[in-house]
């Protein structure tokens, strides 16, 4: 079968007009029925469904198309069975407690997952699209090719093993509440994130070597280059938006207020990366500059008790303690 043109060069369209229904299908799922257990699997499945569709379109099936799309199906596809897996085991998504009864919240979130899954599929939708394999390819196992291979592998080690090892840890009755710091944890606090980061920056490595080798010319040469902005995006939405704001300070004013486990989490934070892995024993002698700037612990990451907690549960919470306390002592004395 030739190469099939659908609506643009770039399959840009298409995919888009794909994720927008595939996603409004689901979202309509999980608005009437109130069901989260479908959510991040429609995220997970719909790059998976891109990459088919744009492989076959494609017509010409080179070694570094089908590497490529085959990269971003295996990584779609773990993640959206590992998340279907947990929500089924642990019931409900508590992201949505706040958006799930109202149209338009609820609705917002979908809208930024249809963002999401088109824009970080952007190398291999473009890689697979008749304006770049119109050109002559360069032969699989440049170094390039190589250096994505490398960097897929060990990203989806870093992210599938951290996930389970987080999972293992967390379904033990024992270790509700404590600080995950078992395995890669141990090296890193998210090692899942890590990896999902250089993941993607493996396959743009592969999708654009075609341009960096100077197969591929013109629009079609800078297009290919430009798609970089999907592995761009991710990293910004995981440092930035939806993932280390997310859990660092918040998780950190929690147990502070809570008095979850709190010395130990700051003993854990001070003696571990925030995201590349790095020994723990050279970590915790880091001059705090360093932290703050090469190991990407911005200061937005940071919970300063005095400036960021609520002092009144602390003290409603010491209160608590206090009273317990003194009834236990009570009890005693009296038995």
């Amino acid at each position: 079968m030739g190469q099939v043109h659908v609506l643009d060069g770039y399959y840009l369209a298409i995919t888009l007009l794909i994720t927008i229904g595939y996603q409004l299908f689901f979202f309509a799922i999980a608005f009437s029925l109130k069901f989260d257990k479908l959510t991040d699997f429609a995220g997970g499945t719909n790059f998976v469904i891109l990459a088919i569709i744009t492989l076959a379109l494609s017509g010409s099936h080179d070694a570094r198309q089908i590497v490529a799309s085959i990269f971003i199906m295996l990584w779609g596809a773990r993640l959206s069975g590992f998340l279907l897996f947990r929500i089924i085991k642990t019931g409900k998504d508590d992201r949505f407690d706040s958006m799930r009864d109202k149209f338009f919240s609820f609705l917002g979130f979908w809208v930024f997952q249809m963002v999401w899954v088109w824009t970080v599929s952007l190398p291999v939708t473009v890689l697979n699209s008749p304006n770049i394999q119109a050109y002559p390819q360069p032969k699989f196992g440049t170094g390039r090719d190589i250096a994505g291979i490398i960097f897929f592998a060990f990203g989806f080690f870093l992210e599938s093993v951290s996930d389970v090892q987080k999972y293992q840890f967390r379904d033990k009755p024992e270790n509700k509440g404590k600080v995950c710091d078992v395995g890669l944890f141990t090296w890193s606090r998210h090692p899942n994130y890590f990896g999902e980061i250089i993941i993607h920056f493996g396959i743009y490595m592969i999708a654009v070597s075609p341009a960096a080798y100077g197969y591929v010319k013109g629009q079609a040469h800078n297009a290919l280059y430009a798609t970089i902005l999907g592995a761009f995006f991710l990293t910004l939405l995981l440092m930035f938006v939806s993932g280390l704001t997310l859990q660092e300070r918040p998780g950190a004013k929690k147990r502070y207020e809570s008095g979850n486990h709190w010395e130990s989490f700051k003993t854990y934070t001070e003696r571990t990366s925030i995201l590349f892995p790095f020994p723990p024993q050279l970590y915790v002698r880091m001059p705090t500059f360093l932290k703050r700037t090469i190991f990407l612990e911005f200061p937005i990451y940071v919970f300063d008790p005095a400036k960021h907690a609520d002092q009144s549960k602390v003290q409603g919470r010491q209160s608590e303690e206090g009273l317990n306390g003194r009834s236990e002592q009570h009890e005693e004395a009296t038995s």
